[in-house]
């Protein structure tokens, strides 16, 4: 019997969706403005699950250099079809609507194409698309009629959907609006299935916070008209005392037992209210039952976490598939060759204030969590941080002669500061429940800011973990947790991380 872990996939994992191959399963998901872009995931159990690549680790595959806070690589859907991966995403104020392929999913994967209106002008207006083939081949892409540029930016024109010429990326008609949910707000990724001889379009609806839940629909055709279901939502986390909330924006899957499963998006808030998630979206999993009216029945989400990890990472080798950068790849940054057994950052003026800084970091996966790098700075300013976006961060920099504890939230800054006469120095940021007070809890977590030189750990400062959840920041990432460089040259000679969900 399969042990369902919740989270599946911990820390910024969000958007699942999932295709099943032979007895392997592959799980691909969201990554925004970082690079390498779009994990992949690879189970035979979906208990075990290894990152094995990335679809986007060249230059020019997504255009997320110049996207805002929040753009680039939105909502994959990962589906194959006759020895061939297919994934397409939307490059949210990126390229636009893009089709990749592989023949394994660990890649190289396509250069990706840009899926064309019928006249062939621009790429398709919308997000969250899907695709799914007919059982005479016609390819159907099904997606979420939001506009995110042009004139009518921001409007939401339902589920929208196009028959497409997948050799031209073209769509073969204009988009026709198919179902527009059961009236909750921003109806988004659309899912179909053909399911003994019917087709079931399964959404998001309620938006990506508390209101967040998946409907359905069905009909005799993959074009509709679809039939709500009477039951709708099928899951959903709003005004209950569930630890995991959030719940939403799924996609079904038979299991390795035989049974089906949904994997689908949630957080896990902390405070009085349950109001404040530390690490931001993740991947969750949950039973999924048919009835004998035909419609699905999706369980509530229940919290399981895996035990507790540590990473030791020494830089005796090229850095490995979870480090990410913000919009720019790892490679740009990291030298691992100047100083054996180190990375080597060199700084280029831009801070963590600016959009692509000088950085390469891991998420944070555990509520719980510490991370302890060596570095030296004597030769140039940076070190060790905790990043939503670039308005708010927290790290502890070294260089200039100080170690200097700080919090940039949303424009108000603090600082904490020691001398600093050069030299290696450990670095701690730690992320722990805030001390019981004899009341409720009103943050999600304390983030410790702390030095260790000359044998000596001492703290600096701490900061009020709420400043750096998804509902503080409104972003659609989490935290990454990384070392950086501002001027200079900064060596990095080990990195430890460990933590837990207690």
């Amino acid at each position: 019997m399969t042990t369902l872990f919740n989270p599946l996939i911990s820390g910024f994992h969000p958007d699942p969706s999932v295709v099943r191959v032979g007895d392997e399963f592959y799980l691909a998901t969201s990554t925004f403005e970082y690079l390498p872009g779009i994990p992949i995931h690879r189970s035979t159990d979906f208990e075990t699950w290894e990152l094995i690549g990335h679809v986007a680790t060249r230059p020019g595959q997504l255009a997320v250099e110049e996207v805002p806070t929040a753009g680039g690589a939105w909502a994959p859907t990962i589906r194959h079809r006759d020895g061939v991966f297919h994934l397409v995403v939307t490059d949210a104020m990126g390229r636009g609507m893009l089709h990749f392929t592989a023949a394994d999913a660990a890649g190289p994967w396509s250069d990706g194409d840009l899926i064309l209106k019928a006249d062939g002008s621009a790429s398709l207006d919308g997000i969250d698309p899907d695709i799914a083939w007919d059982e005479d081949g016609t390819v159907y892409i099904t997606f979420s009629g939001l506009i995110l540029s042009g004139e009518g930016v921001g409007s939401h024109l339902g589920i929208q959907q196009v028959r497409v010429d997948l050799d031209a990326h073209r769509a073969l008609e204009e988009p026709r609006s198919v179902w527009s949910g059961t009236g909750g707000q921003f109806p988004e990724a659309p899912h179909l299935y053909a399911v003994d001889g019917r087709w079931y379009l399964m959404i998001a609806e309620g938006g990506t916070e508390r209101g967040h839940g998946i409907s359905i629909a069905r009909g005799d055709s993959p074009e509709g008209p679809f039939e709500t279901a009477p039951q709708n939502p099928l899951v959903s986390a709003r005004s209950t005392i569930r630890p995991v909330q959030n719940t939403g924006h799924g996609d079904l899957v038979i299991g390795p037992d035989g049974d089906w499963l949904c994997v689908l998006l949630g957080v896990r808030p902390r405070s009085m209210t349950r109001a404040f998630s530390a690490v931001g979206r993740e991947t969750f999993v949950t039973p999924v039952r048919w009835e004998s009216d035909g419609w699905p029945a999706i369980d509530p989400v229940l919290l399981n976490p895996r035990p507790g990890t540590r990473a030791d990472v020494i830089f005796d080798a090229p850095l490995d598939a979870e480090w990410i950068a913000v919009r720019s790849l790892p490679t740009d940054h990291a030298d691992l060759d100047s100083h054996p057994g180190a990375l080597v950052l060199r700084g280029t003026g831009a801070t963590l204030d600016d959009p692509r800084p000088v950085f390469v970091g891991r998420r944070q996966e555990h509520l719980r969590s510490a991370v302890t790098v060596g570095l030296d700075a004597s030769a140039g300013v940076g070190g060790l941080a905790v990043r939503y976006d670039e308005r708010f961060h927290v790290e502890i920099e070294a260089g200039n002669g100080a170690l200097t504890g700080r919090a940039a939230l949303a424009g108000i800054v603090k600082e904490w500061s020691t001398p600093y006469a050069g030299g290696r120095v450990e670095l701690h940021i730690d992320s722990s429940p805030p001390a019981a007070s004899g009341g409720f809890p009103r943050t999600s977590d304390v983030i410790t800011l702390a030095v260790t030189a000359g044998g000596e750990r001492r703290e600096l400062g701490e900061v009020d973990g709420r400043f750096l959840s998804s509902e503080t920041t409104e972003s659609f990432t989490g935290r990454v947790i990384g070392v950086y460089a501002v001027s200079g040259e900064i060596i990095v000679d080990s990195w430890t991380t460990e933590g837990d969900d207690e």
